[in-house]
């Protein structure tokens, strides 16, 4: 039968489409559609492919997994292929699914449901129980290798407590609150943000310097094991628990469901749910549990038929951009936001929507008055998917873009390297006054009491025009300021006195260098010693240090020797602001005696006497590490109320676990560093 010619360019076109998307999502991790959208393609070339076989061909994107691998990373071949899975859009798929395979098996069988991370699949490969190779699943059947920068992730372990020779598979991610606090940092920094966490979990873990990925803050969720015989295993549910054992971190929301009804329940509790979990889910994972039924069943040419994914409908909601507002930052980058519309989205009112810079702006035409598709990045960050061009009228005009800063009218730059707007003006007060907001945060000087608006008071009111003006304030001068009392007012005073003796590390963060985060502050600070050593050093000598890349050396170097910042430091040595490193050395660390000395540490559930910052900078002063999750290396999990997996992780490993008071008696009988 000759197929009609409308078809076979129908197919064309989807064939194009699908395989610049999937370019886009898997290679460039930069995707330019939702994943409905793809979806949405991807089914009615199935659907077209289905009823004309000969208009599939070997190259269709439904004859393969993923994506292509990068050129510039090592080619690995998986030994056993790492299959993608079928979808299911509603229940009735679900119910079709259940039909078949019970159809092959003869019987009714049993769930594994999981949830479905979205994330980057990674291989794992133990020989002896010693990591040897870490891969992303790239085609299927070629991945990349990435051993490096997996081996830099804290909940992979490295030696298993057993030499097994096995493979694993899962998921690596990236929390939502580490890809805000990454996106956030990029875009200070002029620099392109990621579409999601998946994106940015990928561009994280794939990159050719494994310090980067470091400095990202990946996890993983195992799932599976390539060959399940190794570990004797009969189900999921048992694999999963032996991972567990092994010291893996697999996802513990996972269900046992004795039919597709207890699914549907998992599902739908889930759809409600998923909002509130720390990282994003994109579906559920359907799994027959008995291998032996799995193998009956057996797979498609790019799937299993035991297994089936659940995908969510796309959040998504239509409404109107109204105006575009500009703030500036306190490293100069002028900011977009769409104010929109008030409209309901994933559980919340939204009328107001991240736009990140001037090229995003350009690159999907948004104009005042255009209605556009919003989505949450993330599920936290409300941003413009698309405009619906076709709702546009006649008189829609290009947005010009400002050549002023909104706050004060200096004239805007665009840095050859960068993507973002710059006011170049050191003394603009929005700058200044986000300087003073950052200064004075949790991570930074941690000075209690003073709010952006009572900071933006002091300014107005020319009590502080630099961070060190903190120093000089007087009780005199804060009762001036609205709403602070006697009380307040020496409590803020406190706070400041008591800010004068944080180590040096919590100053260099708080003046907002570029590219300097507080980690970097404190790797610096701890090599250095103190802050006329850290000035004096040269931007190779800065470059030596490990982990402190050319980007961040050049940035110190440039800001040491500008005469306003020497003259600021002048200003904290005179006001007897602490200038030193106080943290643990190498040498320093000789003459602590503590329990948590040379110990792993992992702290969960509600702390009441320490914030969680705090228990954590204590326990590093006596000597131990506080890492996010549990594993065979971890040594004591401080366990507060409510709290969860984790200490169930730890009770099956046989982890010793205390109580708050047991730490704070810990910390309180350890001989201090001095």
């Amino acid at each position: 039968m000759t197929v009609d010619r409308e078809i076979q360019k129908r197919v064309q076109t989807l064939h194009g489409l699908l395989n610049q998307w999937a370019s886009e999502y898997y290679e460039k991790d930069q995707p330019t559609v939702q994943d409905s959208e793809y979806d949405r393609h991807y089914a009615e070339l199935l659907e077209l492919e289905s009823l004309y076989p000969e208009l599939v061909t070997e190259d269709s994107i439904t004859q393969r997994v993923g994506g292509e691998t990068s050129s510039e990373l090592k080619k690995v071949t998986h030994t056993i292929p790492m299959l993608s899975l079928g979808n299911a859009f509603n229940q009735a798929d679900l119910i079709r699914f259940d039909e078949r395979v019970k159809k092959i098996v003869g019987h009714s069988l049993t769930y594994m449901v999981e949830l479905k991370i979205d994330g980057l699949a990674i291989n794992l490969r133990y020989v002896n129980g010693k990591l040897m190779q870490g891969s992303t699943r790239g085609d299927g059947t070629v991945g990349e290798d990435i051993t490096t920068n997996l081996k830099t992730i804290k909940d992979i372990p490295h030696q298993l407590p057993e030499p097994l020779n096995l493979e694993v598979r899962g998921e690596c991610y990236m929390s939502k609150q580490s890809f805000v606090t990454l996106n956030e940092t990029r875009e200070q920094d002029g620099e392109n943000v990621f579409a999601n966490p998946r994106n940015a979990a990928a561009g994280s873990l794939r990159q050719l310097n494994a310090d980067v990925t470091a400095k990202r803050n990946l996890s993983t969720f195992i799932y599976t094991v390539a060959q399940p015989e190794v570990l004797g295993m009969a189900t999921q549910e048992k694999a999963l628990h032996r991972l567990d054992d092994l010291g893996f971190h697999t996802n513990h929301e996972r269900k046992l469901c004795a039919n597709i009804s207890e699914v549907w329940d998992y599902i739908c509790y889930f759809t409600d749910k998923r909002h509130d979990l720390p990282y994003e889910i994109d579906g559920i994972v359907i799994k027959v549990n008995d291998f032996k039924q799995q193998n009956e069943i057996g797979f498609t040419v790019k799937a299993p038929r035991w297994a089936i994914a659940y995908k969510f409908p796309a959040e998504e909601a239509e409404t109107t951009i109204r105006s575009i507002e500009w703030t500036v930052g306190r490293t100069g980058v002028v900011t977009p936001t769409a104010v929109m519309d008030p409209v309901l989205l994933a559980g919340t009112t939204v009328s107001r929507a991240s736009l990140h810079n001037t090229d995003l702006i350009q690159e999907k035409d948004i104009r005042l008055e255009d209605v556009v598709m919003i989505h949450k990045a993330g599920d936290i960050i409300p941003e413009v998917t698309r405009v619906l061009v076709e709702k546009r009228t006649a008189t829609s005009e290009p947005y010009q873009m400002p050549s002023l800063c909104p706050t004060c009218q200096s004239a805007l730059e665009k840095i050859e390297s960068e993507v973002a707007l710059r006011c170049m003006n050191p003394m603009c007060p929005a700058q200044i006054k986000e300087g003073l907001n950052h200064f004075v945060s949790r991570q930074a000087m941690n000075i209690d009491g003073l709010g952006p608006k009572l900071l933006e008071q002091m300014y107005e009111r020319d009590l502080i025009r630099n961070v060190a003006d903190l120093y000089r304030l007087t009780e005199e001068e804060l009762l001036m300021l609205d709403k602070v009392k006697e009380k307040s007012a020496n409590n803020i005073l406190r706070a400041i006195e008591v800010s004068k003796e944080n180590s040096v590390e919590k100053l260099i963060f708080g003046l907002g260098i570029n590219h300097v985060g507080a980690k970097a502050a404190k790797i610096i600070s701890a090599h250095f010693g103190n802050i006329d050593q850290i000035m004096a050093a040269t931007k190779e000598e800065l470059n030596e240090i490990e982990t402190i890349g050319p980007i961040i050396a050049d940035s110190l170097e440039k800001y040491f020797e500008k005469i306003e910042t020497q003259q600021l430091i002048q200003s904290f040595k005179e006001l007897n602001v602490n200038l030193t490193y106080l943290g643990v050395t190498s040498a320093t660390l000789e003459s602590v005696e503590s329990p948590f000395k040379d110990k792993t540490v992992v702290l969960t559930g509600k702390l009441y006497d320490y914030t969680r910052t705090e228990a954590k900078e204590k326990i590093e002063r006596l000597g131990g590490k506080v890492t996010g999750s549990v594993s065979q290396k971890t040594d004591i999990v401080v366990a507060g109320e409510e709290a969860g997996s984790k200490l169930a992780k730890a009770e099956k490993l046989g982890i010793l676990v205390w109580n708050e008071k047991q730490m704070i008696t810990a910390i309180e009988n350890s001989s201090k560093v001095e």
